[in-house]
C-alpha cells in the first residue's frame, strides 16, 4: 500500500492531520463515524505511535473528531459545529485583543447581507418554515423566545447558500451569547422583535433582496443599541477564550 504523501516542510503530526481531514472531506464521512484504529493509521502513515497521536490531539482540539475510550474506543469523526469554530477563533481574538464592539460590528456585516442572499437564492422549501418560526415565537415564555429568535437567524444564514459566512455568523453569535447570556429584550418589546422577524420572512420570500438586507440591518442595530444602553462598558471587554 502507497503510503500517503507528506507535504515537506510541514511537522509529521500536522501533516497527518491534514490528511486525516482530506479523507473525511473527500469520502463524505459523517458524524459519529469511526476513523481506523490506531494501529492500521500507523502502518498506512509509516509514522510512530507519537506523531499519530500529535495528529490526533490536534483534530480534537480543534474539533474535528472526538475520541471514544475504551478497547474498542478510538477517533470518530465529530460534526463541524458553529460552537467548536467559535471556541477556536476566541483564542485568536483574545491574542490580538479584539473587543465585543468589533464582534458586534462584524454581526452587524454579515447578517444583513446574508439575509439579503437569502432573498436572492430564494429557497420555497424553507420560506414557510421561516415564517412559521418567526410568526410562532413566543412572547411570554423566555426559553422559547430565545430559542425561536435563534432558530430564525439560524435559518437565515442557512438559506443565505453560503457556508463559510454561514458557519462564521454562527459562530461570533455564539462567542457573543456565551457572554451575554440571559440578555434579551424584555416582554414588552418581543412583539416588535416577532414583528421584524416575519417582516424579514416576508421579504425574502417576496426575493426582495433590498428590503430583507435593510430590515435584518434595522433589527440588528436595534439589539445592539439594547446592548450597548444595557452594559455599556461590554462594548470594550476583550474577547475571552471560550
Amino acid at each position: 500500500m502507497a503510503q500517503p504523501h507528506i507535504k515537506r516542510g510541514v511537522k509529521v503530526g500536522e501533516a497527518i492531520a491534514q490528511d486525516i481531514v482530506r479523507k473525511i472531506g473527500a469520502e463524505g464521512l459523517a458524524p459519529g463515524t469511526p476513523l481506523p484504529s490506531e494501529a492500521q493509521m500507523i502502518e498506512e502513515y509509516g509514522v510512530g505511535r507519537g506523531s499519530l497521536r500529535e495528529a490526533l490531539r490536534i483534530l480534537e482540539v480543534h474539533g474535528l473528531i472526538s475520541i471514544k475510550p475504551g478497547p474498542r474506543g478510538g477517533p470518530i469523526v465529530a460534526e463541524v459545529s458553529a460552537a467548536a469554530f467559535g471556541r477556536m477563533a476566541s483564542l485568536y481574538f483574545q491574542a490580538a485583543r479584539m473587543t465585543f464592539r468589533e464582534l458586534m460590528e462584524a454581526r452587524l456585516v454579515m447578517e444583513p447581507v446574508m439575509a439579503r442572499l437569502a432573498a436572492e437564492r430564494r429557497e420555497p422549501d424553507k420560506v414557510e418554515l421561516l415564517r412559521s418560526i418567526a410568526q410562532g415565537t413566543p412572547l411570554d415564555d423566555d426559553a422559547g423566545y430565545l430559542s425561536h429568535s435563534g432558530d430564525f437567524h439560524r435559518l437565515v444564514a442557512s438559506m443565505s447558500g453560503n457556508g463559510m459566512l454561514n458557519l462564521y455568523s454562527a459562530s461570533l453569535g455564539h462567542i457573543f451569547h456565551d457572554r451575554v447570556s440571559g440578555m434579551f429584550f424584555p416582554k414588552a418589546r418581543r412583539a416588535k422583535v416577532r414583528e421584524a422577524h416575519a417582516a424579514i420572512a416576508q421579504a425574502i420570500a417576496d426575493s426582495d433582496a433590498d428590503a430583507a438586507e435593510k430590515l435584518m440591518r434595522d433589527h440588528m442595530q436595534e439589539y445592539a443599541t439594547y446592548v450597548r444602553r444595557k452594559q455599556p462598558a461590554l462594548m470594550n471587554e476583550v474577547v475571552g477564550w471560550r
